[in-house]
């Protein structure tokens, strides 16, 4: 488990508090770390205690997402994860900040590095690439059935109550079955970071059901194009060769990224930066000096 331990902090956006956390020193230059869905900023810890002896680390905590708050109705979208992002670099008052994301939050990156090119000086993806772009776009005659899933199953997460876990040994157990690579010491940090305990003496993660659900309206694929068009930083995207996403496509979305490079891991699933952290460590520093 990690030794150091990162500092806490609060921000507003949307008139939401909002959770992130720092390591290292204030001086260097920043890094952002940002989290895929259902996860939470202290999954970076391992990643952040080496990055903080050359930079200033903030892992923020998505809406609805660790210890920020839960919206006050249902939809969490892209354009609202991004102006989270904005809002919380506008307030650190950086110029230029170097962006990693995971999973959800590698899609986050990379549109705020197109939305934002002149402050993103390094941007880096893991597993960030397809999922967004290439699952979605706005095909005007699926308005009305996307719109209609989207209210029907909306209403059926608001019937549904967070699952509770007796102990909290076996919601570390579900944290484990889903990456069969984490180590027992990983999977125990991830979990005691991720859950909240209930007044009943109960475990439940503390994401927000709502986030299971995306939004009906979308970015289209065109306007997602454009952003990564405008993308002017290296940007490096990174999988896992064992990760149930498959190797990233080259596609019009990564064709539109004009300075990008891959690199593959082995042994490793959608977590790589956990599977094989000193791999990626090695990867993601010498991309960022470089």
């Amino acid at each position: 488990m990690p030794t150091n331990t990162p500092r806490s902090h609060i921000y507003f956006s949307q008139r939401l508090r909002l959770h992130y956390v720092t390591w290292g020193n204030e001086g260097a230059p920043p890094v952002l770390l940002i989290h895929g869905g259902h996860d939470h900023c202290r999954n970076w810890d391992w990643v952040a205690q080496s990055l903080q002896q050359d930079y200033f680390v903030v892992a923020p905590d998505l809406r609805g997402h660790g210890d920020s708050q839960w919206l006050v109705g249902s939809s969490y979208s892209m354009v609202d994860f991004l102006y989270d992002i904005e809002q919380l670099v506008h307030q650190l008052g950086y110029k230029q900040i170097s962006v990693i994301g995971h999973s959800l939050g590698g899609m986050i990156a990379l549109l705020y590095t197109g939305l934002y090119s002149e402050k993103v000086i390094r941007a880096l993806s893991i597993e960030g690439m397809a999922g967004y772009p290439l699952r979605f776009d706005r095909a005007p005659e699926q308005i009305r059935s996307r719109m209609r899933d989207w209210i029907e199953n909306t209403r059926d997460l608001a019937s549904r109550t967070p699952r509770q876990y007796p102990m909290i040994a076996e919601a570390f157990q579900r944290m484990q079955s889903v990456n069969s690579y984490l180590t027992t010491e990983q999977a125990k940090h991830l979990t005691i970071h991720g859950s909240n305990q209930n007044e009943n003496g109960t475990y439940s993660w503390k994401f927000d059901n709502y986030t299971r659900v995306f939004e009906p309206v979308r970015l289209a694929n065109k306007e997602i194009e454009y952003l990564y068009s405008q993308i002017e930083c290296p940007v490096l995207l990174v999988f896992g060769k064992d990760s149930w996403a498959g190797v990233p496509p080259k596609d019009k979305f990564s064709a539109s990224i004009a300075n990008f490079q891959t690199a593959a891991i082995g042994d490793a699933g959608h977590w790589c930066h956990h599977d094989q952290l000193d791999e990626f460590l090695a990867i993601a520093n010498k991309f960022l000096l470089t």
